[in-house]
């Protein structure tokens, strides 16, 4: 077994110095009730709530510092026990990986667990018993803390405690991946360890993770140190008898673990496909953490976490995940915030389902009146019921109380009168996406605006200039793109037409923020970013077929990507008379560079299902109706071929959209692929992927980025 004590860790702590925002470990001796002696740690950075305390190389081995002084008072007699906590509304935010993905070598990375686990074993090794009092978020490398010691209380109010790290490519490689399972069972840990992360990141509240096992207690925010404390003394002093119903026992171990397991991998693989490699070496360390000793799990951890941060997906991944946290929080050419307008009233021109998605969105976030309009009070009227049943939903499953309910009932109404629109600062369309339809409902409502209203169009690929070519005023037409459904997608594209001036332009992204999306600002192009690039990958799925490659085998093709859905499941869930339309949008406007497929537009026009699907949701192939409505050649392509046409092309359009300016750069197309369209953190979205398989260089003989984003491996 590796000896930790004896490894030297001054190379990994070097590549940190420089930059580690250093959490100091401060320590003061608490006497309890009963007499014992408590130490606690706490960790602090000194920053203020914005700045999290994160575990660099010069933290953790401060922290093992402290823990060695304390065994040694403990083997003194001058200590009973040990606890750690956090600074206000903290315990800690993980490791720091600021620097993690500069790491230059595989030797360096394998260092970053064994300092984990030395130092984190410590906890164990006290000689008096250690306890967490978890009083904030934990993430990561943070609870692992928590499950490194021999006790655990949680704050009622901590908003997240997880183990995120599948969703950066990598996993819990402090002790987690045993630890966890083995205190709360094995189907508790894949929930926490892949499930979650897999779910958009998904974090756990107090109380969940109190029900499952991983606190032994739970206590109000305003006395939790104290109750802690008292807590802490009565298991000392035996007055407190710890229960964990949710550890497992033998029958589990020998019964139940392998087939969670095994369970687990065949839902991963029909849901995610087998290119991302974190989840299913996590797979590997849950089976394993069975059985064995700890020493040899932390070996095991040592080797996988190696093995992950020196590969291409984590350092895709990190780059991805600061896309979304911070360029999407400061969007590229977006102008000066202080030149947006007020929006204290919006219009709706719909009362569809995309038209009542936008009133329901836009009333619970801007919290103003909102009227959506259409040709008939029929329509209204449903439209108005469809978003009042939302609201009432809303308020049966708790995430409003009655009050707001009510109170957004009645900000919502609706009109036939494009009159009553008077008052509206901001109008957005979200009728059928014809440009002469667009114009028409634009020219009606204008009359009735001020001239510092807002006409915002939700157009997918039409020109936002001609949208507006015909108005008194088309400097205040913008596109503001939704992406289907708009509640839970976060991707808004803001379309800025060579007319549209500045005010108009900040006010959508102000509107933007306030309706918690991102939004990346593209030149009116056709398609903007996603559609524009979806076009080409379905294109080449439609031509693959065409010439008379089965489905399956189309579906198939694309994997290596590890893009959550294949060409036909996408199509089938955007609809394919809106991939039809898109399609004849790209095709009418670069017809030398975009493929145009006559059966696509037979299968958009039949009226039942166009695929069958399996109980993934995966696309199995044509339905009957489906086979007999197209035409198909007898001249089947190879998987790779289809898999290299896609890449290649995606590569010389990308290209092409930079040349152009249709945004800003590279990073601005993978943020909208990423929240727009799904790409996969593991791939960094489009252009490092384009990158590493040489799709970059057979295009146009060069790469996105300088250097490529990938591992330190070959």
């Amino acid at each position: 077994m590796t000896d930790y004590s004896k490894i030297d860790f001054s190379e990994l702590t070097a590549a940190f110095q420089d930059d580690e925002v250093v959490t100091h470990s401060y320590v003061r001796d608490i006497r309890l009730p009963s007499g014992n002696v408590l130490a606690l740690i706490t960790l602090d950075n000194g920053r203020d709530h914005t700045r999290p305390s994160t575990l660099g190389p010069v933290t953790m081995l401060e922290l093992g510092e402290r823990l060695d002084e304390l065994a040694t008072r403990a083997s003194a007699g001058e200590i009973d026990a040990v606890a750690i906590t956090g600074k206000p509304y903290f315990l800690a935010a993980g490791a720091d990986l600021s620097k993690v993905g500069e790491l230059t070598s595989r030797e360096i990375a394998l260092k970053m667990g064994q300092l984990g686990h030395y130092v984190y074993g410590k906890l164990g090794e006290l000689g008096v018993p250690s306890f967490c009092f978890v009083n904030g978020l934990a993430l990561g490398g943070g609870t692992e803390i928590a499950l490194n010691c021999d006790y655990r209380t949680v704050d009622a109010s901590a908003p997240a405690i997880a183990l995120p790290e599948v969703f950066l490519g990598l996993v819990p490689g402090w002790g987690g991946a045993y630890l966890l399972p083995n205190l709360i069972g094995i189907e508790n840990a894949l929930r926490v360890i892949i499930e979650n992360p897999l779910k958009n990141n998904r974090m756990l509240k107090a109380k969940d993770a109190y029900e499952l096992g991983m606190a032994d207690a739970m206590f109000p925010t305003v006395n939790f140190l104290e109750d802690s404390l008292t807590w802490a003394d009565g298991v000392l002093t035996g007055s407190v008898a710890v229960k964990r119903p949710n550890a497992p026992g033998k029958l589990e171990k020998l019964a139940k673990w392998d087939v969670a397991i095994s369970i687990a991998r065949k839902s991963l693989e029909g849901k995610i496909g087998t290119v991302a490699k974190a989840p299913y070496r996590a797979l590997d360390l849950l089976k394993a953490a069975k059985s064995g000793t700890k020493a040899e799990a932390f070996e095991r951890e040592d080797e996988v976490l190696a093995d992950l941060i020196s590969g291409d997906q984590f350092h895709a991944s990190i780059y991805a995940f600061n896309l979304v946290q911070k360029r999407a929080k400061k969007p590229a050419g977006a102008p000066d915030k202080e030149l947006a307008r007020k929006v204290t009233k919006v219009g709706i021109i719909g009362a569809g389902l995309m038209a009542s998605q936008f009133a329901l969105l836009f009333v619970r976030r801007l919290q103003v009146p909102v009227v959506i309009t259409d040709l008939d009070q029929a329509r209204v009227d449903k439209g108005l019921a469809y978003i009042r049943d939302e609201i009432g939903t809303l308020e049966q499953k708790g995430r409003i109380d009655g009050d707001e309910a009510n109170r957004l009932r009645a900000l919502v109404s609706g009109t036939t009168d494009k009159a009553d629109f008077a008052d509206c600062d901001w109008v957005i369309e979200a009728v059928f996406e014809d440009l002469a339809v667009k114009q028409q409902v634009f020219a009606e409502v204008e009359p009735h605006l001020a001239e510092t209203a807002i006409l915002a169009t939700n157009t997918s690929s039409l020109s936002v200039e001609q949208i507006g070519a015909k108005l008194a005023h088309p400097e205040r037409v913008v596109g503001f793109h939704f992406f289907n459904p708009v509640a839970v997608m976060p991707l808004l594209e803001i379309v800025k037409a060579p007319t549209t001036d500045d005010e108009t332009l900040a006010t959508a992204f102000a509107v933007a923020a306030k309706l918690k999306k991102s939004a990346v600002l593209t030149a009116d192009a056709p398609g903007f970013v996603v559609n524009r690039l979806l076009a080409k990958v379905m294109g080449e799925a439609a031509r693959a077929v065409d010439e008379g490659t089965p489905v399956p085998v189309v579906e198939q093709a694309l994997a290596p990507i590890g893009l959550p859905m294949g060409p036909f499941e996408l199509i089938d869930l955007v609809g394919w008379a809106v991939a039809a339309h898109v399609q004849d949008t790209m095709v009418r406007e670069f017809p030398a560079r975009f493929y145009s497929s006559e059966n696509l537009h037979a299968l958009a026009g039949l009226t039942g299902p166009v695929v069958e699907k399996d109980k993934h949701g995966k696309v199995t192939e044509f339905t009957k109706e489906a086979k007999k409505a197209i035409t198909v050649g007898r001249a089947p392509v190879d998987p790779s071929v289809i898999l290299q046409r896609v890449e290649d092309e995606l590569a010389r359009e990308i290209k092409l959209m930079l040349d152009e300016g249709v945004v800003a750069a590279a990073e601005d197309i993978d943020l909208c692929l990423i929240l727009g369209a799904g790409w996969p953190f593991q791939a960094g979205g489009a252009t490092p992927y384009l990158d590493r398989v040489g799709a970059s260089e057979r295009a146009f003989g060069d790469t996105f980025h300088h250097p490529p984003i990938r591992g330190v491996q070959a």
